[in-house]
This record gives C-alpha cells, structure tokens and sequence, in this order.
C-alpha cells in the first residue's frame, strides 16, 4: 500500500483486512516523485503510531503484521535508516526493487552494517530482493545475471528472508501484459524465466524462499469461460459450493487461483498482492492438504534407510523416500507455517468462511 496512506495504522486496530500477515508499505511505484517527501514522514508517522497504539494497549506487538519498506532507491535507503528512530523496530524488512549486482551490493552491505551496529536487543532488519530487472530477463545474460546475484545473496544469506519475482516489470520490457483469464506461465518469455529463477534459486543445497508475482486482477466483466474448476466445490459443499465458486468467478479470482496453484507447482511460495479479496484465496491454497502431510510424514518417518520405497498411506502413489525427502522436508516447513486442512477437505473449505453468512 502507498506510504502516503495515513490511516494505516488504525485499519490494522480495526482488524480491517482479516488474516493480512505481512504487508509492504510502498515508497517506490506507488508514490508520485512529488510525494516523496511526504511520503516518508507519513510513514514515520505510522511507524510511531503503531508504537503508541501498542504502548497503550489497542495493539498487540504479536498481532501486527510482518510490515515491509519498499524503497526505490539506495540513497533512500541509507537516509531511511538515519531518519527512522527506534520506530524502525516496527519493521521486519526492506524489500529492494529492480535488484542487479550494483545496487544489490550497497542495498545489502548497508542492511548488514546496519543489523551489525544495532542493539543486541533490537531486532534484525531483513532484505526481500525483486528480480525484475531487463538483465535478468533479457537471455544472452540471463544465467550470468542470475548465478552473480546468487553468488552476492550467498554472503549475505542470514538477511535474506525471500527472492520475489517481479513479472510485471518483465512484462513492460516486451510490451505484454497477461489477460485475466490467463496466467502468468501462459507468457513463454516470462515463463521461461521464472525456470531459470527457480533453477538458480531453488536448489536443493542453495534454496531460498521465491515468492511469486502480482496478480493485478480483482474486478472486470468476463469474456472467456471461467477456469475455475466446480469439482471442489461441489465435493465440499455441494449446492453452497457452486454458490461460492460463482462467488469467486464474479470477483475475478479464478485467474488468481489457477496461478497460485501453478506457482505451487514450481516451488513458489507466497504472493505479491494488491488487493485485500486476494488475501484469503492465496493463504487457502498454500495450507497443506492432509494428503500432502501424510505423504511427507511417511517420507520422514522412513527415511532413515532401511527401505527406498513403499505405498502412500492414501495408496494411490509411490512414496520413494530418497528423491522425496526434500520435497517432504519443505511440506512441513509449509504445514508449520500455513497448517494442514483435514481429510477430505480442500482450499475450498477455507474460502467458505468467509461468505458464510451469504449461503442459505
């Protein structure tokens, strides 16, 4: 959200945005270049509000979201860390758009000085690099952009909390931009970037977290066939369950759904929003299905190399238990963090919650 909105702070007292967990308030795209001054001391003056709030009891310092900076600039960086005071307490990370070698070197020697001279007591200040730079997408020097910003984020790694992917920067350097009834991997030169993002950032022995793009869509009338599939719906809730799959083909999250299913598939995790009918789609479809846990259970509890390979305890796959380990591994990272639904139920079962009081 733009750093120029000042009644942020009260929206979070009023629990305005159910299960908002993180947000980035925005001093880079959001913000006119004659907003910047007043941006910053707008979010100062959150910053400091939200600690009043806290020290008289409206908010709870466990309650309040993982709150970002994006920044559009070093210099903005380095003056942002001499302005703020001990309100900078209130701020998890500071996200660094259009991330490359140059900048990301001072963007992150400068976190680090940072986190270096703060207070034992204080808390760490991480960095969220965007990889959306034309260096990056560009092929001829595609793998030699990547594996160098790997390289610089390796020394740096205690700070790096997530590699995000900016696909609707890549996306003006070709003048593209996806429709809403396709998603981001239906773009070959935006998807076969991400491949690569994955493949340098995704490793096994080298892993960060990478987070997936924007979906910009929250509203429109439809022109295509909505994708969104009836079945898991209909096997949760039955009549209900269309109610609410009509529910979501109207406010146009369909689109949003079918990426963040893909993004799972590639080992993405989390995603940029913008709108607050977004959150509760996304949070659905990262919590882990009783199936995914029992598969990963099994694969950890039998790992220990007495057996290579047995039968799911759902019995409609082959557990190997080397090749899956990893896999498994992250699953319940993923279930510790997101939690796991209960058998037979779906993302679905989640979302139903919300238009509850909507279904007779």
């Amino acid at each position: 959200m733009p750093a120029t909105k000042d009644n942020i702070a009260d929206d979070l007292v009023a629990v305005k945005h159910e299960g908002l967990v993180s947000m980035v308030i925005d001093l880079e795209d959001a913000v006119g270049d004659n907003q910047l001054e007043y941006a910053e001391e707008t979010l100062k003056a959150t910053l400091l509000k939200i600690g009043r709030y806290i020290s008289i009891g409206l908010l709870r310092a466990d309650h309040i979201p993982l709150i970002f900076i994006r920044v559009r600039s070093v210099d903005q960086f380095k003056r942002l860390l001499s302005f703020f005071g001990e309100e900078i307490e209130y701020v998890t990370g500071i996200v660094f758009p259009k991330f490359n070698i140059k900048s990301g070197s001072e963007y992150l020697r400068l976190l680090a000085e940072y986190n270096k001279r703060k207070l034992p007591s204080s808390t760490v200040l991480y960095g969220m690099p965007i990889l959306e730079s034309a260096d990056i997408i560009y092929r001829e020097k595609r793998v030699e952009t990547l594996l160098a910003i790997a390289g610089l984020l390796n020394e740096y790694k205690e700070y790096v909390l997530n590699v995000r992917i900016g696909a609707t920067d890549f996306s003006s350097l070709f003048g593209l931009r996806r429709s809403p009834d396709h998603t981001i991997y239906d773009i070959g030169v935006i998807r076969d970037c991400i491949a690569d993002i994955v493949n340098v950032f995704g490793r096994m022995d080298n892993h960060y977290v990478i987070s997936g793009p924007v979906w910009e869509y929250f509203k429109s009338d439809r022109v295509f066939k909505p994708q969104l599939r009836q079945t898991p719906f209909e096997e949760s809730m039955g009549r209900h369950g269309r109610i609410l799959r009509m529910d979501y083909i109207n406010r146009y999250v369909d689109g949003l759904i079918r990426e963040v299913a893909m993004d799972k598939e590639n080992g993405i995790i989390g995603k940029t929003i913008i709108h607050p009918t977004h959150i509760k789609p996304v949070q659905a479809m990262f919590v882990v299905t009783h199936e995914e846990y029992m598969d990963a259970l099994h694969i950890m509890e039998n790992g220990q190399g007495d057996l290579g390979v047995m039968k799911s305890r759902y019995s409609n796959k082959m557990n190997e238990f080397k090749p899956h380990m990893t896999w498994a591994k992250r699953i319940m990272i993923r279930s510790n963090i997101y939690g796991v639904l209960n058998e037979n139920q779906n993302f679905t079962c989640l979302l139903a919650e919300e238009r509850e009081s909507s279904i007779v």
